[in-house]
């Protein structure tokens, strides 16, 4: 296959209609597929691109979605390929720009293939369809005794097959077919979609020559580092720079404005260093004196924080979900399981830093960056810089990691704010690691309290839970002091247990750092706290884990959320398309206990732990196995994990994405924590914000993918809330010791 390339709108189309190739586009919401070139017309046409075959018969695919080791590059353009017949070694990506008219570019909420493997489908059946006319026509044949595979047109009577390429003018010539038109490719057709191809980018990857944010060459590039403030909301107050600008390579000293308000994703503020090379920008950086003033938050202390979610949850709240009359229940039950949990603020710590290079004159700004969401970008680039959205041309590198953190375009915006002050000069910003860690979208720490009533015999009457967090909408709107409704829908307000009462509530807690999403989000403390309190039941009442798991979770059926008062839920996916089927995550409690070897004694200090979550409409289930010697070392030998994610598109992404949910999981919950003292956040780079080490990982990850024919949904976030459940829960089960605050590393596991 040729290398990726990027390009812009127009290029591509006039490097198409000057081929006279076939172009074809789906909607990104659906609805009927509609022409889009003909050879003698060079107008922009709508909607936005997906698919060209030229006389050559390269087939060029537009991906539209970022690429950040997911493997989303490959499986969206692999779903249209497939239906088309394509032969995947004569298949060419081209990376979208950020446009509005690829509909939804933001490559979080593991959304790219359940929103888009229907566009996708339609795209290439609508194309194979007009190729298999287009090959009748010349034949003079009926078209239903043509099928497009292996990149031509077959006849069934075995005649000489027409390539791709030599149908590209007749085709080109056709109307787009109606999707009441379209055949879809059965399973046992399929040659791609359930088995998967090599990932598009790996071979570049190897040789070192894939473009990732830093990678972008620009002749004459200034290198710019910023001094942000260390307080959320500080400005700069006295600045003396003499040395800074003393410093061998530094070209100019910028003072950027702190915003008011909800900060969003408008950047920080502070003194921009801009210099000839990296070294010498933070040279001059080290060197600048500056005061910075007050801030609202200045007396921010996450120690005291925590204290004070965790009374919150002690306090009643206003109540998210009802069922019942937990009151009464509780004055009923003979006895009464109780438990509070905490979990911290988190980075997201991804392997490349954010950075940009940005070339802002003449009116507009070309900008690389390695965005999840190149709209955003736009938008916000656009209005910073004062011109029109369309002026703002946004290309996506490759990312190396992302967790959400580059779908906020703050540091996109940095870098065109200082090409513009340079005169239109090209501008790479960088970010260290050091400023990654302290100036991040925190992920929210919380505290979740749960309570259960039990009668004489044992059984559950009644279920109360509280959580008190930062809510993401802070940062967008000041004030906040509360979750929101799609926040609580994540492993809290939507849980699934069949209990006779069951009261929700949500609590206060105030932000006073920039809170954004983390991978699977808020389901990371919801879904801990849930996790290990059903374990806590489950030997409070005597009973097998997973036995009890099943049981609590109750007969198969649909859950109805809205019956009982839960505003918002299922990821914004229809329950018609999406069910909330109790059925499906009972089955894989069931596969990852049976393939994990649950059952039988274990010797003291070895421990198996298990848990299960339903999040971005896919279920997952995790067993971790743990060995924790006298002196408290933590050793795992396995960890089974087990995912219905609907129609497996491909299977080693799938498995991929799986593997490192368990490692990202693991590594939260042994080590993840942020704190702030004095308003600013003390971690500084992965010696203080530790990361999971090869000795601590896995000996062995076991992935078990259920075989579905229902549509897909969620991979790269629904592996990652069962994970620190299903270890704390194994903690216990070795060494007998409940751990309700993380993260792991700091409590003593030693036993005698």
């Amino acid at each position: 296959m040729s290398t990726t390339s990027s390009v812009s709108r127009r290029a591509f189309l006039s490097g198409l209609i000057g081929a006279g190739g076939l172009l074809l586009a789906a909607p990104a919401s659906g609805g009927t597929l509609r022409k889009l070139l003909r050879p003698a017309d060079g107008e922009s046409f709508e909607p936005s691109l997906w698919l060209a075959i030229q006389p050559d018969g390269l087939v060029r695919i537009v991906t539209h979605r970022s690429e950040m080791g997911t493997g989303i590059r490959t499986t969206l353009p692999m779903v249209l390929a497939d239906e088309l017949g394509a032969d995947w070694e004569r298949v060419e990506l081209s990376q979208a720009l950020g446009d509005a008219r690829f509909g939804d570019q933001n490559t979080d909420g593991s959304r790219s293939i359940r929103q888009f493997y229907e566009p996708m489908r339609r795209a290439g059946a609508a194309a194979r369809l007009m190729l298999e006319q287009a090959a009748a026509a010349q034949w003079g044949v009926p078209t239903r005794d043509c099928t497009a595979r292996d990149h031509a047109v077959h006849h069934s009577d075995g005649r000489d097959a027409l390539p791709f390429g030599e149908l590209v003018a007749a085709a080109a010539a056709l109307s787009v077919p109606a999707d009441d038109a379209l055949r879809f490719r059965s399973p046992s057709e399929r040659r791609y979609v359930g088995k998967g191809v090599p990932s598009y980018d790996t071979a570049d990857i190897v040789r070192g020559t894939a473009r990732f944010g830093l990678d972008v060459p620009a002749k004459g590039a200034l290198t710019a580092v910023i001094a942000r403030p260390p307080v959320v909301g500080a400005s700069v107050a006295a600045l003396n720079d003499d040395d800074a600008r003393d410093v061998e390579g530094v070209i100019d000293v910028i003072q950027l404005d702190t915003p008011r308000g909800a900060p969003g994703f408008a950047p920080l503020g502070g003194v921009a260093v801009v210099a000839g090379d990296t070294w010498s920008a933070m040279q001059g950086r080290a060197a600048l004196e500056i005061e910075w003033g007050a801030s609202p938050h200045d007396a921010f202390d996450s120690a005291a924080d925590r204290d004070a979610r965790l009374e919150s949850v002690r306090q009643p709240g206003v109540v998210v979900r009802q069922k019942g009359d937990v009151n009464v229940a509780f004055a009923e039950a003979a006895r009464r399981v109780s438990a509070e949990y905490s979990v911290p603020y988190l980075a997201h710590a991804s392997m490349e830093p954010p950075c940009a290079l940005a070339i802002v004159k003449d009116g507009a700004a070309e900008i690389w960056a390695p965005t999840q969401n190149p709209q955003a970008a736009q938008g916000m680039v656009a209005g910073a810089l004062r011109i029109a959205p369309d002026r703002v041309s946004i290309h996506v590198t490759l990312l190396g990691g992302g967790f959400g953190r580059k779908s906020k375009p703050d540091f996109v915006v940095e870098a065109a704010l200082l090409s513009q002050r340079m005169g239109g000069r090209p501008v790479r910003l960088v970010w260290s690691r050091e400023d990654d860690i302290r100036h991040d979208y925190y992920h929210a720490a919380a505290a979740v309290a749960f309570e259960a009533g039990l009668d004489a015999q044992g059984e559950l009457l009644a279920l109360r839970g509280r959580t008190a967090f930062p809510s993401i909408s802070s940062t967008f709107s000041a004030g906040v002091d509360q979750g929101s409704s799609g926040e609580l829908a994540q492993s809290f307000s939507d849980l699934p247990y069949n209990v006779p009462a069951l009261q929700l509530e949500v609590c206060k807690a105030e932000a006073h750092l920039r809170i954004g999403w983390l991978r699977s989000v808020c389901n990371i403390f919801h879904a801990f706290a849930a996790g290990c309190f059903v374990d806590e039941l489950a030997h409070a009442r005597s009973q097998d884990p997973v036995q009890h798991l099943l049981a609590l979770l109750g007969p198969d059926r649909h859950v109805d959320l809205l019956a009982e008062g839960v505003q918002y839920g299922n990821y914004g996916e229809s329950l018609d398309t999406h069910p909330f089927d109790v059925g499906r995550i009972k089955n894989v409690v069931r596969l990852v206990a049976q393939r994990s070897g649950w059952g039988g004694e274990l010797p003291r200090g070895r421990g198996r732990g298990v848990a299960v979550a339903r999040s971005f409409v896919a279920d997952a289930a995790v067993v971790v196995e743990v060995d924790i010697a006298k002196d408290g070392k933590l050793r795992i030998p396995r960890v089974d994990i087990a995912i219905d994610c609907g129609t497996v598109v491909n299977p080693d992404r799938v498995r991929a994405q799986l593997e490192g949910a368990v490692i990202f999981g693991l590594s939260l919950a042994l080590h993840g924590e942020i704190t702030a003292e004095n308003g600013a956040v003390v971690q500084s780079n992965v010696h203080e914000f530790k990361l999971l080490r090869m000795s601590e990982a896995p000996l062995q990850i076991h992935t078990h993918l259920v075989e579905s024919s229902a549509p897909p949904s969620g991979v790269g976030e629904p592996g990652v809330p069962p994970v620190a459940p299903a270890l704390l829960n194994a903690v216990f089960a070795a060494v007998g010791q409940r751990v309700r605050d993380l993260p792991l590393a700091r409590h003593d596991l030693s036993w005698t």
